[in-house]
């Protein structure tokens, strides 16, 4: 395959609990795999009826020997099951370029983690970074009981070489149940000035963890979220097939400015033609992932005019407010529109 689409060779396979592995890739063959810590890479699985595409996080850290994904097993899960299963050293596998926007700022020194089950790989990435980069994160783990903690031994090692920065704290459901708003929010009263707070996990977690923080009063600007879906779609067909030309019919089309990457271009927008296919057949490298909506790394923002998006469950109204929008479901509503790819 070309284009964005790489094929990596399996360098490990690592068990983390009895239901989760990391997949390491190898160095050499991953070439410069460019990543911030919290991106995921969307890898393409074998299925009963062909193929199927899935997003999965990457636990390493920039600068780490060998970028690796950590994949836990979901009952009934095609892709989890066959890689927990199936996937072995030597092996290859295709993979879209790292996305995603669950990365800290620039300016985010202190951060507030907040993590259940599989969430933890994203975090783990982050935290890696901050290890290596400086500054302090305090993260709260929820899980099961002791035998479902992914990284038990990883995270214990950070707590321990870097204990004046790194925190962890493990809510574990045999001994304190469920977690609630009002407990965490207890637990981590003294963290809430911190530059940003970020979760990943299931959706009753990620909400009360939510709740927690809108009662300690934490500005919504500064918390970032992470939630896994399944891929409805396979992104690697659209990508596999030859680039289409631009519309031909021109007629009544808005315009559109775009800055990527340094350039800037303009160009004519057919008013049913989303943003993302229209850079594709322009042969702009704009980031996507799962072309459905789901996963914001097509996130872009729109500084002038207006669009309207075809379908959007990931976006929040503060994201929204500030002009982010996805240039896979964007077409536009006015006869110019000037986006920006931060």
């Amino acid at each position: 395959m070309t284009g964005p689409i790489r094929t990596l060779r399996v360098a490990e396979v690592t068990p983390e609990t009895d239901d989760a592995v990391s997949v390491a890739f190898h160095a050499e063959e991953s070439g410069e795999l460019l990543y911030r810590p919290g991106q995921f890479l969307t890898l393409r699985v074998p299925a009963p009826d062909g193929w199927a595409a899935r997003c999965y996080s990457l636990s390493s850290a920039p600068g780490d020997a060998r970028p690796t994904v950590t994949v836990k097993r979901v009952p009934g899960g095609v892709a989890s099951n066959w890689i927990c299963d199936r996937l072995r050293p030597g092996d290859t596998i295709d993979v879209l370029p790292p996305a995603g926007r669950f990365t800290p700022a620039p300016g985010h020194r202190d951060l507030l983690l907040f993590a259940a089950g599989s969430g933890i790989t994203p975090v783990m990435s982050i935290l890696r970074a901050r290890a290596r980069e400086g500054g302090k994160a305090v993260l709260v783990y929820a899980n099961r009981d002791e035998r479902s903690v992914i990284f038990a031994a990883g995270l214990r090692r950070l707590t321990e070489e870097y204990p004046d920065r790194i925190q962890v704290v493990h809510w574990l459901e045999t001994l304190y149940g469920l977690p609630d708003a009002n407990r965490l929010a207890a637990l981590v009263r003294s963290w809430a000035g911190a530059d940003a707070a970020m979760l990943c996990g299931p959706a009753p977690f990620m909400r009360v963890s939510d709740e927690a923080l809108r009662q300690l009063g934490m500005d919504r600007a500064r918390v970032l979220t992470e939630e896994y879906r399944s891929l409805a779609s396979d992104p690697f067909v659209s990508l596999a097939a030859a680039p289409q030309e631009p519309p031909s019919d021109q007629a009544g089309a808005t315009t559109v400015t775009v800055e990527l990457d340094g350039e800037r271009r303009t160009f004519p927008w057919p008013a049913r033609t989303t943003l993302l296919d229209l850079l594709r057949a322009q042969d702009l490298d704009a980031p996507f992932s799962c072309r459905e909506g789901a996963c914001s790394a097509c996130a872009c923002r729109v500084v002038d005019g207006e669009v309207k998006l075809l379908r959007n469950t990931v976006l929040e109204d503060e994201d929204l407010a500030e002009g982010y929008v996805l240039a896979c479901q964007a077409v536009p509503l006015t006869e110019h529109v000037e986006v920006v790819y931060d």
